[in-house]
């Protein structure tokens, strides 16, 4: 893997994006892990674009993703956000997002590419 610090901040994005919970408490509630801490919706997408897996997940491939099916999941995550992305509108507050029916699409897809992400340690 030539970026490592790269896919563990995807990883960590991925992570963020399979776990509702996680979301409620830190998105929404802003209850974040320590002082001086921030994270949002918006970071999160913004890193998996800045490494590109989302629009151009094959090409990522030996840099920040480990294998066609890491990119495989990686395009079926950034088809699922772009559709609950394109169903809530420009500008829609994270809230709103993740309470749309489709965020459920999203969650799920998530949680399949992190558990490909991460099944190897």
């Amino acid at each position: 893997m030539r970026l490592p610090d790269m896919r563990a901040e995807v990883v960590g994005a991925v992570r963020a994006l399979s776990d509702p919970e996680y979301q409620r408490l830190v998105w929404i509630e802003c209850k974040y892990p320590s002082e001086g801490y921030f994270e949002a919706l918006t970071i999160n997408v913004n890193i998996l674009d800045d490494a590109a897996v989302l629009d151009h997940p094959h090409t990522t491939i030996g840099y920040t993703l480990a294998s066609e099916e890491e990119a495989e999941a990686m395009g079926r995550l950034a088809e699922c956000l772009d559709i609950v992305l394109r169903s809530t509108g420009e500008g829609a507050a994270d809230q709103q997002i993740i309470a749309d029916p489709l965020w459920a699409n999203v969650v799920d897809a998530a949680r399949s590419a992190l558990h490909l992400l991460t099944r190897h340690g």
